[in-house]
């Protein structure tokens, strides 16, 4: 790591500038950031490179912008890293302090590092739903495609957590909608496994097979038909019809021999449930172990369901 090489008189009498001249900072922070000023100038006399990188850490992290600009007028590097690989720059993407991120990248940041799991600063804005980061980052030139941990891309990554205008805009700049992560998964999947119909439709705009078979022979409208337990149940079954809709098949089967009916009795999504057999959903189907919705029926209301004429 580089040395700091801090002028700490320097810094201290910039310091008390700051608190002199600086205007306050929001108030969710204001107090955090006159704390940490004045924890600079307490340690002025004693404060080493590590001290000084730390100050830095905390500032971009809590957003302390004119802290950050006196640490850097002061010599202090915005390439300093942290023991996990997490540089300056990591940090304020994750907090969402794009003012600060902006700064970093003009005083040598650099855009692509990554930290030892592999997270770009890119791929940790669109985690954290930092919509003001993702932006900035994709304009100074950030790889939109570029993989985080496990191989998880950005835009995996914003599908997940429902961000629809990360979505878009990842998209807008390049990121590749098909590509899978280290466990096989796609960002469409990520979204249909948490009932983001919005996203879904997105992605399938881009020329995404609704039919395509992914690990374990299971398709898009499976994943959607087993969606996490806490999707709304009216927001699974809106995805369930668009896919219906745009052309998914309903009898597929994965290589279990189970169907999305099967999927969604099984798992008490009653609604979809609802859904697939008002469509003409097989409900004699039997997967490899002989067993139909009906046997797998969680819940009373998706045995209803089944029972429906």
């Amino acid at each position: 790591m580089r040395s700091v090489r801090i002028n700490l008189q320097t810094l201290a009498a910039a310091v008390f500038l700051v608190i002199a001249i600086a205007p306050a900072p929001a108030a969710a922070t204001e107090v955090e950031c006159r704390d940490l000023q004045y924890r600079i100038i307490e340690r002025q006399s004693s404060a080493d490179d590590r001290q000084i990188n730390g100050f830095l850490f905390e500032a971009a992290d809590k957003g302390c912008l004119e802290i950050v600009k006196t640490l850097l007028a002061a010599g202090a590097s915005a390439e300093t890293r942290r023991r996990g690989g997490e540089s300056v720059l990591h940090v304020a993407a994750g907090s969402g302090q794009a003012e600060i991120a902006a700064l970093l990248l003009d005083h040598g940041a650099k855009i692509e590092q990554r930290d030892l799991k592999g997270a770009t600063a890119l791929f940790l804005a669109a985690e954290a739903k930092r919509r003001n980061v993702v932006k900035l980052l994709l304009d100074r030139g950030a790889k939109a495609g570029a993989p985080g941990r496990s191989g998880t891309t950005p835009l995996a990554a914003a599908a997940f957590n429902g961000s629809e205008a990360i979505v878009k805009m990842l998209l807008a700049a390049g990121a590749d909608p098909a590509a899978a992560d280290i466990s096989g998964k796609t960002p469409i999947l990520y979204a249909a496994a948490r009932g983001f119909q919005p996203i879904v439709e997105m992605l399938l705009d881009t020329g995404i097979d609704p039919n395509a078979k992914y690990e374990h022979d299971l398709t898009l409208l499976m994943w959607a038909a087993g969606h996490a337990n806490d999707v709304p149940e009216e927001e699974g079954r809106v995805l369930v019809a668009m896919l219906i809709g745009r052309g998914a098949r309903l009898d597929e089967a994965d290589d279990r021999g189970k169907t999305a009916l099967i999927i969604a009795a099984e798992l008490g999504h009653a609604a979809v449930v609802e859904e697939l057999v008002g469509r003409g959903a097989a409900r004699e189907a039997k997967d490899k172990d002989g067993k139909t919705a009906t046997d797998l029926a969680s819940n009373d209301a998706v045995k209803s369901a089944l029972a429906a004429p």
